[in-house]
């Protein structure tokens, strides 16, 4: 719950500096004056103040997909961006052992996030999986190097 809020805040927090800055474009527009008392949208109408308008709809658009791919790479417990990319693969071997992965880690131990590498059809699927605990995960990749009948010096 805690991941979605923050997503949440940042989209209502970026929504409202960029709304701020429309109302601020709006007003700070010159008009011609009205006539009749009918106030004629400059939009369509004023090829510079289209132009901000276009220039303001690309700012949005960049801001909201930062906003996306910044939330896709966090923790989904503690908020924090997760580290240390590892491939795992190779493109040489992508028919028999799947396509190459790239996978993220939180620094405190909290999970895994697994990215494709190579992007063909556009989608980019990724998989999140929690490690309920690290330190049992981390004793067991060294148990599997020892030989089973003598313990380790």
């Amino acid at each position: 719950m805690k991941y979605w809020g923050f997503f949440l805040l940042k989209v209502a927090v970026a929504g409202a500096a960029l709304g701020l800055l429309w109302l601020g474009i709006w007003e700070w527009w010159p008009v011609s004056s009205p006539f009749l008392s009918v106030r004629e949208a400059p939009f369509a109408r004023d090829l510079g103040f289209t132009f901000v308008m276009m220039l303001h709809w690309l700012l949005s658009a960049g801001v909201f997909y930062l906003i996306i791919w910044d939330q896709r790479y966090r923790c989904r417990t503690c908020l924090r961006r997760l580290r240390m990319p590892v491939v795992i693969g190779s493109r040489s071997q992508s028919l028999v052992e799947g396509p190459p992965r790239i996978e993220y880690i939180c620094t405190y131990g909290h999970g895994t996030l697994q990215v494709d590498e190579l992007r063909l059809t556009g989608g980019e699927k990724s998989s999140w999986k929690p490690i309920r605990d690290i330190w049992e995960a981390l004793t067991k990749a060294g148990d599997e190097g020892r030989p089973s009948g003598r313990a380790g010096r």
